[in-house]
């Protein structure tokens, strides 16, 4: 922390921490430092996102309030992936209004808002091809999901971007089971009904 005209505050998040920025992904804070802005002197907290490549400067004061927040235990970061698999309610038919809902999930910033948003995109995608403006939201989704359960875990990206699509698939492939058999059964219902109908017309001709 570096030192200012003022008395350093007592700050959530300690240099050197690995925290995540909503929409942005996880950063790491590279210092602690007291800046004039607008003849007042703040502090920040100075984040290096490496994903971008780019550095931020946040307010400490504001930095909760803006959604700052450290990442996730390895239970949380667990039990997002276990989310993924899980069956999943149906999303809304106009993409517009998916896109609003799910952008919202992204700034709340949970680990568990991210990886609803990964899911709920990846099987609408198995229906429908999506519009370009959500492909960018669920690749950013999943970016997310992966760079931060990958810092609980302590495990590589890759190893675990190919978990979540694998958790993906199995519930994508018991879903399209589900499906089937829901058609079959109408398909079986209707042809039940037809001949039902078909008995009684014979019986008064």
């Amino acid at each position: 922390m570096k030192k200012g005209t003022s008395e350093a505050p007592k700050t959530t998040f300690r240099e050197g921490q690995r925290v995540v920025y909503p929409l942005q992904g996880v950063g790491r804070i590279s210092s602690i430092e007291e800046r004039e802005f607008q003849g007042t002197h703040l502090w920040y907290y100075v984040i290096y996102l490496e994903v971008s490549d780019m550095t931020v400067m946040v307010p400490v004061e504001r930095a909760e309030e803006l959604g700052i927040r450290a990442i996730v235990s390895k239970k949380e970061a667990e039990r997002a992936l276990k989310l993924i698999q899980e069956p999943f309610e149906p999303v809304p038919a106009d993409w517009k209004m998916r896109y609003q809902m799910n952008h919202d999930l992204l700034k709340q910033g949970s680990v568990t808002d991210i990886a609803t948003v990964v899911r709920s995109l990846y099987h609408r995608s198995k229906i429908k091809e999506l519009p370009i403006l959500e492909r960018k939201l669920f690749d950013n989704a999943l970016k997310l999901l992966v760079d931060e359960v990958a810092f609980s875990l302590d495990r590589g990206k890759s190893e675990i971007e190919e978990l979540v699509f694998t958790r993906l698939e199995k519930e994508a492939q018991a879903a399209a089971e589900a499906r089937k058999r829901e058609e079959e059964a109408e398909a079986a219902q209707l042809k039940e009904s037809n001949d039902e109908t078909a008995d009684f017309d014979e019986e008064f001709e």
